[in-house]
């Protein structure tokens, strides 16, 4: 793995970090993998709360052109946007509620990317806006879909098809942001907040964003048959069934329900 998304956890938070700031974070194919490598790791580990932030002047700049412009149209759609798409549905759809620091431009597969986030603090010197359609191409990694559910379908088209790029405080009237704080403050603020997830009940937390997202529709059967399963792994039946299954014998499983 390279060292372009860095992870560290610590006291409950994990600390998730763009690390290519000479390329004002730009997602290139390995840092796509990297990313889903690094959600699994918090997935399965034991921070209760995510704070995605970017090394240097930009959150993210989106993906690089450099990585993308040179595929073939097959391999465009095939890799580089089903590949995005993985990641960020990982990130997403985490256990834990991610917040993301703007703490610098966020445009195309960087708002992508910060519309993941369950919460977006932006330092107020920041721009916020969706260029693909300026260069000949469309917002490919759920600039469309997960966007428009977390930030209204108008807010999307000003973006999308007129080019408008807001500034923080349009941004946070728009719903795009949650919170606007002075420029070098957004770490801070992220930090609070994470205290404030912190304080509430891990497990209801957790249930409660799977919940969330499956209203949204994020991830809607994913939600409904882990739930479904980890009533059924709790109950006695279970127990009954992997014994009988062991012993060779018909389960016996009370009638109850």
């Amino acid at each position: 793995m390279s060292e372009r998304i860095l992870l560290s956890v610590e006291t409950g938070v994990a600390r998730l970090l763009l690390n290519r700031p000479e390329k004002l974070n730009a997602l290139d194919a390995q840092m796509v993998d990297d990313l889903a490598t690094r959600c699994r790791e918090i997935e399965r580990g034991t921070a209760r709360v995510v704070i995605l932030s970017g090394e240097g002047k930009a959150f993210c700049a989106g993906g690089d052109i450099e990585a993308w412009s040179g595929e073939s149209a097959e391999a465009f759609g095939r890799h580089w946007v089903r590949d995005g798409h993985a990641a960020f549905d990982a990130l997403a759809r985490l256990r834990q509620p991610v917040i993301a620091v703007i703490d610098g431009h966020a445009l195309g597969g960087g708002l992508e990317l910060a519309a993941a986030a369950d919460l977006r603090i932006a330092e107020a010197h920041v721009k916020i806006g969706q260029p693909e359609a300026g260069l000949g191409i469309i917002p490919g990694w759920s600039g469309t879909q997960r966007a428009v559910r977390r930030f209204g379908a108008q807010a999307v088209r000003r973006m999308a098809l007129m080019g408008e790029v807001f500034s923080a405080e349009e941004a946070r009237d728009l719903g795009i942001v949650d919170a606007v704080v002075p420029t070098g403050e957004g770490m801070a603020a992220a930090e609070e907040a994470a205290r404030r997830v912190l304080d509430r009940g891990p497990r209801a937390s957790e249930l409660t964003k799977m919940m969330i997202n499956a209203a949204e529709g994020e991830e809607t059967e994913r939600v409904i048959e882990a739930l479904a399963g980890a009533l059924a792994a709790g109950s006695d039946d279970l127990a009954e069934g992997l014994a009988a299954f062991r012993e060779k014998r018909k389960p016996d499983f009370g009638g109850d329900a």
